[in-house]
């Protein structure tokens, strides 16, 4: 009896084997049925259409229906500030067929703030690569008296809130400057311009702040025409678009900001599925085609992969929680 218990149970273990060993040896055949053809991919923009986000997502689309062979359909969600779009990504099937774009750090600023009552946190979502960076600049009128980072850092620390500097709402832009104020002891009087940088460049341009927190599109068309001057790049590596102005960490400032752009899937979408896309991503953004359409809206491609976006991610939160009582 004990010998007939012993035959069956290795005979169930067995079978059960084989059925792993089955399933895992269709897992690549099943990988590569992605994505198939009749379907179309659902690309879901937080921003509304014409913007760099939306149109830096048009322009990946159209690639990445060339190297898939199939639709990718840009829809455009906005509402709070990227909470319904990423409320709807959440929800979304994880079967790689629905995707949306990801904005560091207003994302995890988002979903941190316990006002804005976020159905989602990183844990969501999976992420599946990086766009572009666009770092933070600050910019000035050329006849300003500052020339440097250090010029106006020391101004603001012999004269504590008297520097006008535009911001904006637990962005990219406060946050440069609050780690700025937290490694310098400088105290900045932010201004916030919550409807996005044409208000703040007014300001600049009539004389109403001292100093423009923004990114290189913003100032390029003032830089060349004279009146604007840009004291430095918040980041590790000077902008092909700013030859020239050195960074934050070249003047003695480790001070790296910026509004970052990726996208990203609904959590439990499987890895396979991570990988096709990613890689999918990566040949597009590779290609000069998409680098000169980028680069004439003023944005460096700086693709990273699903895990890199990742680590990047992990990182920004842990940073932006160590601000978060400098936030407003």
């Amino acid at each position: 009896m004990v010998e007939h218990r012993i035959s069956v149970w290795g005979r169930i273990v067995l079978l059960a084997g084989c059925v792993l060993a089955f399933v895992v040896g269709l897992s690549p055949a099943w990988a590569a049925d992605y994505p198939q053809k009749g379907k179309s991919i659902q690309l879901i923009v937080g921003n509304a259409a014409g913007g760099p986000t939306d149109l830096g997502a048009r322009i990946l689309a159209t690639g990445l229906e060339k190297e898939l062979g199939i639709p990718v359909v840009v829809v455009n969600k906005t509402g709070a500030n990227g909470q319904i779009q990423l409320t709807q990504v959440a929800l979304s099937k994880p079967d790689g067929y629905t995707f949306g774009t990801v904005n560091f750090p207003v994302t995890i600023t988002g979903y941190l703030d316990p006002t804005r009552k976020a159905a989602y946190n990183r844990k969501s979502f999976e992420p599946l690569a990086m766009h572009v960076v666009d770092p933070n600049i600050f910019a000035v009128l050329t006849k300003s008296p500052y020339k440097t980072v250090k010029d106006l850092v020391e101004a603001a620390k012999a004269k504590p809130k008297t520097i006008t500097v535009s911001s904006g709402m637990r962005n990219d832009e406060q946050i440069g400057i609050v780690q700025l104020e937290k490694m310098t002891g400088a105290q900045f009087a932010q201004v916030s311009f919550t409807q996005g940088t044409a208000p703040s460049l007014v300001a600049l341009l009539g004389g109403k702040i001292d100093v423009h927190c923004g990114h290189a599109a913003d100032v390029l068309g003032h830089v060349k025409s004279g009146d604007v001057r840009v004291l430095g790049v918040m980041d590790d590596e000077e902008s092909p678009f700013l030859p020239g102005v050195k960074t934050f960490e070249a003047q003695g400032y480790k001070d790296y900001s910026a509004s970052s752009r990726g996208y990203l899937l609904p959590a439990g979408t499987p890895k396979e599925i991570v990988n096709i896309l990613s890689g999918a991503m990566k040949k597009v953004m590779a290609t000069e085609e998409h680098k000169k359409k980028m680069a004439e809206m003023g944005l460096s491609v700086r693709y990273m992969d699903a895990a890199r976006l990742g680590k990047f991610w992990d990182e920004t939160e842990a940073m932006v929680k160590e601000l978060e009582p400098m936030l407003k």
